[in-house]
């Protein structure tokens, strides 16, 4: 028998106990990885090239308050600006309430949208068909395959901020990366149909010639609009989606104490199984050393046991842990924070459960090391 073997038979040797190890460190990876995967679409996922060069002008005191419509014109005249739309939040109701069916939806400039939102691709015919139609929409490739939306197709979506039902037109399929998942159609439309909109504007999108130049752009156009009765707040794409994450609290301290709380339980559940499989093995350690295995030999064939049974607990649990990250961004319409399992967290999650069963075991694999051959022997438990 090889000492692999050896090592595989004895991680699994009570079979419920082992079982029910593995589950419970499946179970807590499945957590820690999601909770990793947020992590980084909140703190570090810095998005596309594209993106970095985008900026957010709305307004100061929130987002409930709406922009005069000719601040366009003036934040196209400060320098380092390339493009300018507006980008206005249609809420409303596509077939019902349920949260499968809520997708973003906006109203924009269709000339100039793509001068803006260079990193999303649509054919130049359905570009100009958009352009031509007033009741024309663009909508994210995903989202068509979702819902089964080709070319021509009308979709209806009933206002309830607005007082007007939107009767759109599918013009144009773009794809994007990563995936929007949202809708786009002529803001004139909702203008032209309730005259208190008409001129406004929920928030600017602006594309820099620059990302070096972003935060002097925004600092520009703050400055520019500071004593006046709509003050705005400029601040990076990323910066903008941040701001969401913010309202529900400090979410990066929740986060980490999470996935602390998380590797303190499985390190428990561990040590646990660990020390008593090493008790209840005292006799067969004495029967090694007879053998003729070392101390070091004893204290490996314990720790890799426990790192077998916490990686194959890890494994599970990472795998899971990705197919619920693709299930939650599905569900969800995650726009600014689009979430992505990558392969360097799954290996963050294989590592954290290798380094618990190493730790766990550590300790009581040292001290039944120790155990004098005589006294093995005759122990009694």
């Amino acid at each position: 028998m090889t000492l692999t073997r050896f090592v595989t038979k004895n991680a699994f040797r009570n079979k419920r106990r082992s079982i029910l190890t593995v589950i419970s460190i499946a179970g807590s990876l499945l957590l820690l990885t999601f909770m990793m995967t947020l992590w980084r679409a909140f703190a570090l996922d810095d998005g596309s090239a594209e993106s970095a060069q985008r900026l957010v002008v709305r307004h100061r005191v929130s987002l409930t308050f709406t922009l005069p419509g000719f601040y366009r014109e003036k934040i196209r005249a400060v320098p380092g600006v390339v493009a300018v739309v507006p980008l206005s939040w249609f809420q409303g109701v596509y077939k019902d309430q349920k949260p499968e069916n809520f997708f973003p939806r906006f109203g924009t400039d269709p000339d100039e949208f793509f001068k803006v939102y260079r990193d999303m691709s649509m054919p130049e015919d359905q570009i100009k068909a958009w352009q031509r139609d007033r009741q024309g929409a663009i909508v994210d490739d995903t989202l068509a395959k979702k819902y089964g939306w080709k070319l021509g197709d009308r979709i209806f979506i009933q206002g309830n901020i607005y007082p007007v039902n939107l009767e759109l037109n599918v013009r144009g399929i773009f794809h994007s990366v990563p995936d929007n998942k949202s809708i786009y159609f002529n803001a004139k439309y909702v203008e032209e149909a309730v005259p208190f909109f008409k001129g406004q504007a929920g928030t600017f999108s602006i594309l820099a010639d620059t990302p070096a130049n972003v935060s002097k752009i925004a600092s520009t156009i703050d400055d520019m609009f500071r004593n006046s009765p709509q003050p705005t707040k400029a601040e990076s794409e990323k910066a903008f989606g941040l701001e969401f994450v913010a309202m529900m609290g400090n979410v990066k301290a929740f986060i980490l104490s999470i996935c602390s709380a998380v590797v303190f339980a499985t390190l428990l559940v561990s040590a646990n199984t660990m020390a008593m499989s090493i008790r209840e093995r005292t006799r067969e350690v004495a029967v090694l050393k007879t053998l003729g295995f070392t101390k070091r030999g004893v204290l490996g064939l314990f720790v890799s046991e426990a790192v077998a049974l916490s990686l194959a607990g890890g494994f599970i649990g990472a795998s899971l842990g990705g197919l619920l990250v693709v299930a939650f961004s599905r569900v969800m319409q995650v726009t600014f924070f689009p979430l992505k399992m990558t392969p360097a967290i799954w290996a963050s999650a294989l590592l954290a459960s290798a380094l618990v069963g190493f730790v766990s075991s550590a300790l009581p694999s040292y001290t039944a090391s120790k155990v004098n051959i005589v006294d093995g022997l005759r122990h009694i438990g």
